[in-house]
């Protein structure tokens, strides 16, 4: 068990305020907040079950602050929801059978892609979908299931694919693919929650704190999208996406290094 100091909590406490603000308008925010509980001295499973707490809390918080808004479209996000709950599953066996080092190869070759049609989107306004309306509802729940099976896999930036795949396939408008994507979000929080409260892998003197910053960053986050609509979310979006090819990029150099060096 780490000590907890008070520089601990100087460290973490902001950093998971930070991405809370950044999770509530664009997702990804478990790049800034899950790194925090590293730097704490966390173990991975810890760090991971820790992170959890506070994710879940805020998550929470903006999901009521965009449904009070009417900003959550609820057939269609439960719909995905239903999906995302075996996709993750089947993300996380795939991750014992697939190597690791191609499966991060593959996003990072993807996210460049990903970018431009972002870049491409002047503003994230609402367009006609490019999925029938009558196959709406399908179209949801293979969202989730796929979003679903990339968090299992790989993880960060989970809610960010979803507000893409929401505003460009279903053609939403971003802020209510936003809110949707919270719902989906707090569903798979709370499951994989559940399974790390159990297993003891929680560390309640810091992760309650953070918790409560956390939420005040999704407050705050979520009102300034609210205000500031599409275009803030999409200047939000490319960040995420710049900052996750990073951090893939990152993590890969070392195996590259290895593999190079075989």
């Amino acid at each position: 068990m780490p000590q907890l100091t008070l520089m601990t909590y100087l460290i973490v406490c902001p950093l998971v305020f930070l991405g809370g603000f950044v999770d509530s308008i664009a997702g990804g925010g478990g790049l800034i907040t899950l790194p925090a509980y590293y730097i704490a001295g966390l173990s991975p499973s810890l760090a991971g079950g820790s992170n959890k707490l506070s994710a879940m809390s805020g998550t929470a918080v903006a999901t009521y602050k965009y449904a009070s808004r009417e900003l959550v479209d609820w057939r269609k996000g439960i719909a995905s929801l239903l999906g995302s709950f075996p996709g993750s599953a089947l993300g996380a066996y795939l991750l014992t059978l697939l190597p690791e080092l191609y499966v991060r190869m593959g996003l990072v070759i993807a996210l460049p892609f990903v970018a431009l049609l972002v870049l491409r989107s002047k503003d994230l306004s609402q367009r006609s979908p490019l999925v029938p309306v009558q196959w709406t509802l399908p179209a949801s729940f293979t969202i989730g299931l796929l979003v679903g099976v990339y968090d299992g896999l790989v993880g960060p930036g989970t809610g960010t694919f979803l507000i893409l795949a929401y505003v460009m396939l279903l053609g939403e408008e971003a802020l209510k693919a936003s809110g949707t994507a919270k719902l989906i979000n707090l569903g798979s929080n709370l499951g994989a929650l559940g399974v790390l409260i159990t297993t003891g892998h929680v560390l309640y003197a810091l992760a309650l704190p953070a918790a409560a910053f956390g939420m005040a960053g999704n407050v705050l986050g979520t009102n300034l999208a609210i205000k500031k609509g599409a275009p803030f979310i999409r200047v939000l979006l490319l960040m995420v996406l710049a900052l996750l090819l990073g951090k893939l990029v990152i993590d890969l150099l070392p195996e590259i290094r290895s593999l190079i060096n075989a």
